[in-house]
């Protein structure tokens, strides 16, 4: 697999973007999320161009059509993880429609059954999900944390170096137990053994989306 970062621009929500991928970094710009990195470096672009309105003019176009199972999203993320990437940074996936976030989040699912994991970024926070896995945090973190049973049930649930602390807990999806944790300054580690967690947490700085 690749060390670099996947980026992805949907049509949500989003800032004007300015990204500094590296060398050995992916940029899909998916249907409206053109407009986002007009002037930037875009790798491949993929849509049915509902959003944008006309086909751009790039020597890398997946043209779709509008009637399909796959999502103009799903189908970014697996061109993605087809060239070998494991990180994704998806901006413009939040937002707007209600049912297009939820499709995203669900996009973070399937990222996490392919043992590589998304970061659903919007102006204020970051999205993720992980998979019978962990996930930390370095101790400069600031504000709320939240952790969610995605699926029925998350089993063997750890939280460490935050405000409110869990050992070997189950989280269930009809009780919001994990909810408006906080960072104290610790590095924080949650982790899960069996089950999925969705964790969102305040973007603070760019630091959130270090390179490791």
């Amino acid at each position: 697999m690749k060390q670099g970062i996947c980026y992805i621009a949907g049509a949500g929500d989003c800032s004007r973007l300015l990204l500094h991928p590296e060398k050995e970094d992916f940029v899909i710009a998916v249907d409206g999320g053109y407009e986002y990195l007009k002037g930037q470096r875009i790798d491949l672009v993929v849509g049915d161009f509902d959003s944008l309105k006309f086909v751009p003019e790039h020597p890398n176009v997946i043209k779709l059509e509008p009637e399909k199972d796959d999502t103009d999203m799903m189908i970014a993320l697996k061109e993605g993880l087809k060239a070998g990437y494991e990180i994704f940074h998806i901006y413009g996936g939040c937002g707007g429609r209600f049912d297009h976030t939820l499709a995203n989040i669900q996009c973070l699912a399937y990222l996490a059954g392919k043992n590589a994991r998304g970061y659903l970024i919007d102006n204020s926070q970051v999205t993720t999900l992980i998979q019978n896995s962990s996930i930390s945090f370095q101790k400069d973190m600031k504000g709320y944390i939240s952790v969610f049973a995605y699926g029925e049930k998350a089993e063997d649930v750890t939280i460490k170096g935050l405000k409110y602390p869990l050992k070997d807990e189950e989280l269930c999806d009809t009780f919001p137990l994990g909810v408006s944790n906080e960072f104290i300054g610790e590095e924080a580690i949650i982790s899960v053994k069996k089950g999925r967690l969705l964790i969102v947490y305040e973007k603070f700085s760019e630091r959130t989306f270090c390179r490791a």
